[in-house]
């Protein structure tokens, strides 16, 4: 190796030896203009999209029977079954109703009514609590009673709409109701829904024909036609069984244990 080939060698090694230990270079500052000075200064222009309000209030109604039933024991009645909530995704106002009216000239009904705080508690379900009226009329004295309501409302597997409520009367009277329908589309505007509902009562209630243990069952089976998605006449059928002490109590009332009735009418949502 040559003179220039050792200095060379030793020259780049401590070139290569110094270039590691410096600093890297300073960069240069970074200078904005006057004009993208005041772009980041100003408020959002007209141009950036509104803010989203997801927390505003809804009203929602939905008539789920709104029937005539041509019943094979006793007169023929229109009944209805009705709810809806005012509020928001968490919390909400529910009013629930349902009942009937005989279509002949003694006239004789029921109503019950009810108002519940509702609540968010899992995906799909709500708690609900609040109070709940009921009223039957016919040609003898009227009467009616309260009662407090908690209870749960919400989609099980298998997409069943649930509801169950645990109520206790004025009177301190117990009972329990649970309801559930589904729906299986046999086109997209074609349905078929099944519906079930069955009471129990932990104490007879004589002059309102409810007799411990299981009160009855109530199978429905409807099918209707969805002209729009919020409009749908249909028909089927409905099945009520009274049970136990409560089958007893309907006879000596002059009632009958089991009806049978077709039924024609609409549901609609608003």
């Amino acid at each position: 190796m040559n003179h220039f080939n050792r200095i060379l060698a030793s020259g780049g090694i401590l070139i290569f030896s110094v270039g590691c230990a410096s600093k890297p270079p300073t960069a240069a500052p970074l200078v904005w203009s006057q004009a993208e000075t005041s772009a980041i200064q100003q408020s959002p222009g007209e141009d950036w999209p509104l803010p989203v309000h997801d927390n505003q209030p809804f009203t929602f109604l939905r008539a789920e029977q709104l029937e005539y039933r041509t019943r094979d024991q006793g007169p023929d009645v229109a009944r209805w079954e009705a709810q809806g909530w005012y509020g928001g995704d968490y919390e909400r106002l529910w009013v629930k109703t349902e009942g009937e009216q005989t279509l002949s000239e003694e006239s004789e009904g029921e109503l019950e009514l009810q108002a519940l705080y509702s609540r968010v508690i899992a995906p799909f379900w709500d708690l609900q609590v609040g109070a709940r009226y009921d009223k039957n009329w016919s040609t003898g004295p009227d009467s009616d009673r309260w009662f407090g309501v908690l209870g749960v409302q919400g989609f099980s597997p298998y997409e069943f709409e649930v509801e169950a409520a645990l109520f206790v009367s004025e009177d301190a009277d117990v009972s329990a109701r649970l309801t559930a329908t589904t729906d299986f589309l046999i086109t997209q505007k074609l349905i078929l829904q099944p519906r079930f509902e069955t009471e129990l009562a932990a104490q007879s209630v004589p002059e309102f024909q409810v007799g411990q243990g299981l009160n009855y069952l109530d199978l429905g089976l409807r099918l209707r036609y969805e002209i729009r998605r919020e409009f749908a006449p249909y028909l089927g059928v409905n099945w009520i069984q009274g049970t136990g002490t409560s089958a007893g109590l309907l006879r000596q009332a002059g009632g009958d244990a089991s009806d049978f009735a077709l039924v024609f009418g609409v549901s609609m949502w608003f």
